[in-house]
């Protein structure tokens, strides 16, 4: 995600209205080699060899999330109706510096993000991003959060694989945690290539770290993003949509045959490519979720997180209901595919008008109210929690996608036109960009 960081002041004084959506409820496979492939399974049945009964619907909380201002109980009490799980940085993204000077740790703000993850019920899931200065070149003591995307140089791997360690043993319920956000500062512009080799050897020293406090703690990576192309930079994952960055694979495969180990592979990104916007329109671009999931598959055993998601385009905000209904229908993509956790990044604001956010900003005195969004992901949380085994329902219309289960079932008309269609033994007629429950 494209970073908007306030000012240190701000950081430790507005962390409101974070980012609540996500998602899907499915089994986490425990951790498999990278040469292992996927065995065959039914349709929403997945990890054959466990299930986790942990919610696996979530979302990120960013710079101002729903702990502070004067309408953060009224937010507490949307959120706690349907837990989730609740990610959050612990540098960045509402989080102050955590180790000023080697050796100093300050865990402020940090501990109030997750004071307010335990109040509302959330699972909490940590991600290992980003470096106090010291570690990438400044100077101890100060903190330019206009260069908190800097990697930390390699010969401060080691320090930042102790403040992760230091980290995890401050917060012993975390039982998972993500290392980095994006492949944050290991592009070589000159070279036009990630530099996966550094990436996979801070990856290995955190993992070693936190496996080291203790071996149950579950660890996942690269975190990467997954950029496409309808013009350059081709690959062999393609589809209608375009092409994934062949630069992306390279990260990928290097860090799958590189790693010390991985109880899951983190991805994100946007249905829409660099070069074309979403393309050819919103709801063929939503194919290259599943032909992700489905390379990912055919590479390892690991169960996929999608840390980060997007099917809206920058250049053109959606009303309201066009926004939940691709959501909607996003989210049945990775239900189908059998991705394990997804998490929803929130659009944040300081006021009361916020596309996409999943409530009204806390720093208003009559906000905390939860908007469509946040009633859409609980209530994928609440019908399609982990271990749900799907039913392979489908619609007459191509325009509606389905997602269903023996008590219940999800239908969304992808189109901005009323359709007809028969879903199982009902006849249904949905309004442009419709989602509907249905009792089974």
């Amino acid at each position: 995600m494209v970073l908007r960081m306030r000012p240190p002041m701000l950081v430790l004084c507005a962390t409101v209205a974070a980012a609540l959506i996500a998602t899907l409820g499915f089994a986490v496979r425990r951790a498999a080699s990278s040469n292992d492939r996927p065995e065959a399974r039914p349709l929403g049945v997945v990890g054959a060899r466990g299930v986790s009964d942990w919610p696996v619907w979530g979302f990120t909380h960013t710079d101002y999330s729903a702990d502070t201002g004067p309408a953060s109980g009224t937010a507490a009490t949307a959120i706690a109706r349907q837990p989730v799980l609740q990610n959050q940085h612990i540098m960045g993204w509402g989080a102050g510096n955590p180790e000023p000077s080697p050796g100093v740790f300050d865990f402020r703000t940090l501990d109030q993000r997750i004071a307010y993850i335990r109040k509302t019920g959330g699972v909490p899931v940590i991600t290992l991003c980003c470096a106090p200065d010291w570690m990438k070149g400044g100077r101890p003591g100060e903190t330019d959060w206009s260069r908190l995307e800097v990697a930390p140089t390699p010969e401060r791997y080691r320090d930042y694989a102790a403040l992760a360690a230091a980290v995890a043993r401050r917060y012993p319920d975390v039982r998972h945690f993500a290392v980095w956000n994006e492949l944050k500062g290991f592009f070589d512009t000159k070279g036009d290539r990630w530099r996966y080799e550094d990436f996979t050897a801070f990856y290995n020293a955190v993992y070693d770290a936190v496996k080291a406090v203790d071996p149950r703690i579950q660890v996942g990576g690269p975190y990467i993003p997954m950029y496409s192309f309808v013009q350059g930079h081709q690959s062999s994952v393609r589809g209608p949509w375009g092409s994934i960055d062949q630069r992306v694979i390279d990260a990928v495969d290097y860090w799958l045959a590189q790693k010390h180990g991985a109880d899951f592979i983190a991805v994100d990104g946007p249905t829409a490519s660099d070069d074309r916007d979403v393309y050819p329109d919103e709801v063929t671009a939503l194919g290259k979720l599943d032909a992700i999931d489905a390379w990912l598959r055919s590479k390892t055993t690991l169960p996929i997180w999608w840390s980060e998601y997007y099917v809206e385009p920058e250049s053109l905000p959606w009303a309201e209901n066009k926004r939940i209904a691709i959501n909607a229908a996003a989210l049945i993509e990775f239900a189908r595919t059998g991705v394990s956790t997804v998490l929803y990044w929130n659009n944040e604001a300081q006021d009361a008008r916020c596309q996409g956010c999943l409530w009204i900003s806390t720093l208003v005195r009559t906000g905390g109210a939860p908007g469509g969004m946040l009633t859409l992901l609980q209530n994928f949380a609440r019908w399609f929690p982990a271990g749900t085994e799907l039913l392979d329902l489908r619609a007459t219309d191509a325009h509606v996608r389905v997602l269903a289960q023996r008590q219940r079932a999800v239908v969304v008309n992808v189109s901005d036109r009323r359709v007809a269609a028969r879903v199982g033994g009902a006849e249904l007629t949905l309004a442009p960009y419709e989602v509907r429950w249905l009792d089974r």
